[in-house]
């Protein structure tokens, strides 16, 4: 078992430190008793023993301090005063008739001088500090871990309903996709075109299978978010033929740069929605992807009519795409990203979207 693992088990994490605390103490006492003379030889035995019965009687107060845990702040401190003064006259007692029984050569010279009561005393007030701060260091650790795990489940919770939120946005895609491809599947079977509607079949099924094959949590590189496009691009050649043009502009250096998966195929979709399908002789969609410094500047441009902008954003809103890939943008960046609308020359709607340039091993 590794240091991390040791520190998450509360029972051995406990263990620990009772037994580096009191070696602590002992080591301490015995050199306070070096700093006045030579220890008796008897106190190799007596100092490991004293250490000890305060460990016991720590044990004692963890189970009192265990069971008024749920106590109010007032009735604690009193019980934390009161079991740290009771043990510390406890660890006493047994100290001095453990002492004592090794050394009675000692009680004859406290006896003569009259000092024993106060010898007692003195060992008694020191006692209770120990055992005072031994609460004290209990309570406070105890505290910081519940204090950790609570932010541990804050954040897993948070993580949690990230990743919920992300799915959720990613999986809106599939039936809004669906329906309109069904639908026009559908408009073939009316039509009597059977072996079109089939190849339209066929080519949907390799669609849904690859975003089925995909978690929505993991990004992809450039190169397969390009082929899943051409995958959904095969189905709506199916429906437009000659009046879909198409032109991709992939630059080689981002090539293998990850970006989060069918990001642009809503976007694309939008396109074929209000440019393409809107027009008799439908249109084209330029699709690139480009290194801008440490970004990676993605663009979609159609020559459709075009939305009405205010600003950066459509006055009204732009269909169930422009929306989800807005949205997760920011679930995924945050504040490093931009999405952004402008006018396509002579007309038409270009879509420009900026994220952190990512490379290596799909990553979730």
């Amino acid at each position: 078992m590794n240091m991390q693992e040791m520190l998450k088990d509360k029972r051995q994490l406990f263990w620990l430190l009772q037994l580096a605390g009191w070696s602590g103490w002992a080591m301490s006492f015995y050199l306070g008793v070096i700093m006045w003379g030579r220890p008796p030889e008897m106190y190799y035995l007596y100092l490991p023993f004293i250490a000890t019965i305060g460990m016991l009687l720590t044990l004692v107060l963890r189970a009192l301090y265990r069971h008024m845990w749920e106590m109010e702040i007032t009735r604690r401190i009193v019980a934390i005063v009161a079991g740290s003064y009771a043990a510390g006259l406890v660890w006493m007692a047994v100290r001095g008739t453990v002492f004592y029984h090794f050394y009675p050569e000692q009680r004859k010279v406290t006896e003569q001088h009259g000092m024993e009561l106060l010898s007692y005393f003195d060992g008694a007030i020191s006692a209770f500090w120990v055992m005072l701060v031994w609460s004290a260091l209990y309570f406070g650790i105890k505290n910081y871990m519940l204090a950790q795990e609570e932010k541990e489940r804050g954040l897993k919770a948070v993580s949690m309903a990230h990743e919920a939120q992300l799915k959720m946005l990613r999986y809106q895609l599939n039936p809004h996709f669906l329906f309109n491809t069904l639908n026009a599947i559908s408009t073939l079977i009316l039509d009597r075109d059977n072996e079109l509607a089939n190849v339209m079949v066929t080519r949907l099924s390799r669609f849904l299978r690859y975003t089925l094959d995909n978690d929505p949590m993991q990004k992809v590189s450039v190169t397969e978010e390009m082929e899943a496009l051409r995958l959904y691009l095969d189905i709506e050649k199916v429906r437009f033929d000659e009046r879909l043009q198409l032109h991709f502009d992939v630059d080689e250096a981002v090539s293998d740069a990850l970006m989060p998966s069918l990001l642009l195929q809503p976007l694309v979709e939008n396109a074929i929605k209000y440019a393409i399908a809107q027009a008799i002789n439908g249109g084209r969609i330029a699709v690139s992807a480009q290194q801008q410094g440490q970004r990676l500047h993605l663009q979609v441009a159609d020559d459709g009519p075009g939305i009405e902008l205010n600003g950066k954003s459509p006055a009204k809103s732009g269909g169930v795409g422009l929306v989800n890939c807005r949205e997760r943008l920011k679930e995924i960046y945050g504040e490093q990203q931009s999405f952004e609308l402008c006018r396509t020359e002579p007309h038409g709607l270009t879509i420009d979207i900026n994220i952190p340039l990512e490379f290596g091993n799909r990553a979730s």
